[in-house]
């Protein structure tokens, strides 16, 4: 199970700023571990995708060249309030992971 993700909608105007902060290893598979000497198995995050208001307006691939627990933030265009905002991640293992917010 994967820990809870934080994520915030704030509102300016129509554009809505979307920020999420998701915890993550993101490990690249090309790290060798200090007791054993063995490779890290390769497990990040290759899919993210953001909808707001039911609306799908980010669907991105991402790799192992993406940092420990990513941060991700997106401005989207005709936001209201009260629009639901929705993050999804899924990784290379078959995990993924949800956080809601709406926005405010």
């Amino acid at each position: 199970m994967a820990e809870p993700m934080k994520i915030r909608a704030t509102l300016k105007g129509d554009v809505a700023e979307v920020k999420c902060l998701m915890n993550h290893v993101m490990e690249t598979g090309l790290r060798k571990d200090a007791k054993t000497g063995t490779a890290v198995p390769a497990h990040h995050i290759t899919n993210v995708t953001c909808t707001v208001g039911g609306r799908q307006v980010m669907d991105a691939q991402w790799g192992g060249g993406i940092s420990k627990n990513p941060y991700l933030a997106i401005r989207v265009k005709g936001a209201k309030a009260g629009d639901k905002v929705v993050v999804t991640w899924i990784d290379n293992k078959g995990d993924s992971n949800t956080a809601e917010a709406s926005v405010g």
